[in-house]
């Protein structure tokens, strides 16, 4: 799942940034409200973390533009305002979750962790398909109950998949919501991660649908 940061603050955006990435996110970041509209504009994130006061443009003009274009991706406001009327502006221009400035990366981290759940029609923290499992507060990952020990990569794109199970994930989507913006994206390397994928799950689990891209098929006996 690739996020985007967007936090005038260096220190805190590098923070934010470092955390997410732990817990196994793709994540890019901007630094005033030009560079963070332009790449929400863009980039197909899958949420975005987004301060209110920032230079060039204020949170709130930014999140108002996104939405005027179509930009619906989930919005978790970060923010040191903690007036009553500054929260409902922000919900009103779009926001879908608000933190207030000093806070605790857990409590952002399982913010965006049920943002992206319920962005993708999913109400618990526990994704399952047959049975594969992922306890997304962990990163943990389980097949017929016996845990899979994943790569970073290939547990992102496992993620992915599971997010959005019942549709069929071209690779180009795959590269762009697996990498971050600096990194040197090859789609053939989505097949290599698949294949790798493959041997510890299950050759049946991630169906391939030719000329498409790939597809999670519920599969309910052992590894194959």
């Amino acid at each position: 799942m690739r996020l985007l940061v967007v936090e005038d603050d260096k220190d805190l955006n590098r923070q934010i940034k470092s955390t997410l990435e732990d817990a196994g996110y793709a994540v890019d970041t901007a630094f005033d409200g030009d560079e963070g509209h332009f790449l929400g504009d863009t980039e197909p994130y899958d949420a975005v973390i987004l301060d209110l006061g920032l230079p060039e443009q204020d949170g709130i003009t930014v999140l108002e533009k996104w939405r005027r274009e179509g930009r619906n991706f989930p919005v978790l406001i970060l923010t040191a305002r903690d007036r009553w009327s500054e929260k409902v502006a922000g919900f009103d221009a779009g926001a879908d979750d608000y933190v207030t400035k000093p806070f605790v990366t857990e409590e952002v981290l399982a913010r965006i962790r049920a943002l992206l759940r319920r962005a993708a029609g999913h109400a618990s923290s526990e994704l399952e398909c047959g049975a594969l499992r992922i306890d997304t507060r962990s990163a943990r990952v389980t097949f017929d109950g016996e845990p899979i020990k994943l790569t970073s990569l290939e547990y992102r794109l496992l993620a992915y998949l599971m997010h959005h199970q019942e549709k069929v994930i071209s690779r180009t989507e795959l590269v762009e919501h697996l990498y971050d913006q600096d990194f040197d994206r090859d789609s053939n390397t989505i097949e290599v991660f698949v294949g790798r994928l493959r041997r510890k799950i299950g050759k049946d689990v991630i169906e391939t649908v030719r000329g498409l891209g790939y597809r999670l098929a519920s599969v309910e006996n052992s590894k194959s």
